[in-house]
């Protein structure tokens, strides 16, 4: 069994040390090793308790958590620190990342929020060191010597789903992808809302934080630098994946940039081995940005005239833009319903073979959007659910790494403009 994670709590309020101690006291590969009153306190226990994380309250009368923070990065650099705070303005979240925090929680917050947050930290610095280990191996490669650690992991595979019509279940098919993926496949599995006016996936996944959205890491982008505080503003689901919400209102939209949200995604390709991206059902340069970065395009229609049409439409100006065929795969939702349109009709319409098919399952999907809870955790055996887990399969098995080479040479290949045919 592996050891527990080791905690030490630093808040100068004795009844939520006290609260946070019983919190976590329930988790078994959680130790609370120690607590401090001040922040010259916690730092004399970090010292002798060596603990791998320290949850820092950033309001203490003595050292605030910014100051300890900054000295225990000096002194004990092996301690990862949480910070909390009741204010969870930017400038906050921003001081505190430089100050060398890895995490930062608004209070209150769930027991659910703290234990995720704590054991993604924990997961990090682990991967962290253990790439730190690699580079030396790599080192004797190179010179001949063996070397006895494995490589560093591979990019991850980016998965947009689109639909050019809203309505047909895009958001629900992506979040239910997600979950899928990540219990078929055991990786890292993000997915991101890029219908960033009015995103529904914090919705379907019962999730509502504060300055936690993709609109919240533009300001480090357009100062020029790289994405370094992302996983800061990535939640963890209780499912396992990892979710970057889109913006909490629809004006601060405007602050997401096509360039932005490219880098974005492509730091989440290093740090996930697959990225699911749920786009808007509009043509922009923010979805055209999602949709050229990735590696597969899962589009999505029904057995509706309007649907079908809009689908024909697409398919042409993704021809014109250049994408290859095998990266857009058909997903026809709701493929069983009665609606006096066949599958065959559809085909014969848009001019090609249909790539998957979910079933229509009314009673179980409405039943798990209302409970916020995925229909592929609350109802794994219905056909709806085998029918999305079979999708995620084909993505995250033999057949995913094939497809992420192709997207290497893709994205070398120089990109037609949409508008360019005009």
């Amino acid at each position: 069994m592996a050891d527990p994670i080791r905690v030490l709590i630093v808040d100068d309020i004795p009844e939520t040390r006290d609260h946070l101690s019983k919190l976590l006291g329930f988790e078994s590969d959680i130790e609370v090793v120690g607590a401090a009153a001040s922040g010259a306190e916690a730092i004399s226990l970090a010292g002798s308790l060596t603990p791998d994380i320290v949850l820092m309250d950033i309001n203490m009368p003595d050292m605030d958590g910014i100051a300890t923070t900054e000295a225990l990065a000096a002194h004990v650099p092996t301690a990862a620190v949480i910070m909390m705070s009741v204010q969870g303005e930017a400038d906050y979240l921003r001081r505190s990342m430089l100050a060398g925090a890895r995490e930062f929680l608004v209070k209150p917050f769930s027991s659910d929020e703290l234990t995720s947050s704590i054991r993604q930290v924990h997961e990090r610095e682990r991967e962290k060191l253990s790439r730190i280990a690699v580079a030396p191996a790599a080192a004797a490669t190179a010179s001949g010597l063996p070397a006895d650690l494995g490589e560093i992991g591979e990019p991850g595979l980016v998965v947009a789903v689109f639909s050019p019509k809203g309505g047909v279940g895009r958001t629900t098919i992506a979040v239910n992808l997600a979950v899928a993926a990540q219990q078929s496949a055991r990786g890292r599995v993000c997915l991101v809302d890029a219908s960033l006016q009015f995103g529904d996936v914090g919705v379907l996944l019962n999730l509502n934080p504060k300055n936690k959205s993709v609109a919240d890491l533009m300001p480090e982008l357009e100062a020029g630098g790289e994405p370094e505080s992302l996983d800061t503003f990535v939640i963890n689901h209780s499912t396992g994946i990892r979710v970057l919400l889109a913006p909490p209102s629809p004006e601060m939209a405007e602050l997401v940039t096509a360039a932005g949200l490219r880098r974005v995604l492509e730091a989440l390709r290093v740090r996930n081995d697959l990225v699911i991206v749920d786009c808007p059902a509009s043509f922009n340069d923010v979805t055209l940005a999602v949709l050229d970065a990735a590696d597969v395009v899962l589009t999505v229609l029904s057995l509706e005239i309007t649907s079908i049409k809009n689908m024909r439409l697409f398919l042409e100006v993704a021809d014109q833009l250049g994408y290859e065929k095998d990266k857009l795969q058909l997903v026809l939702n709701r493929a069983d319903s009665t609606l006096g349109i066949r599958v065959s009709d559809v085909e014969h319409s848009i001019g090609r073979k249909i790539d998957h098919t979910i079933v229509s399952d009314g009673r179980s999907v409405v039943y798990a959007l209302n409970r916020g809870v995925p229909f592929v955790v609350s109802n794994r055996e219905a056909q709806v659910s085998q029918d999305v887990i079979r999708i995620a399969t084909s993505l995250t098995g033999p057949r995913a790494e094939p497809t992420a080479a192709l997207s290497d040479e893709r994205r070398q290949a120089p990109k037609k403009s949409l508008f360019a045919w005009r």
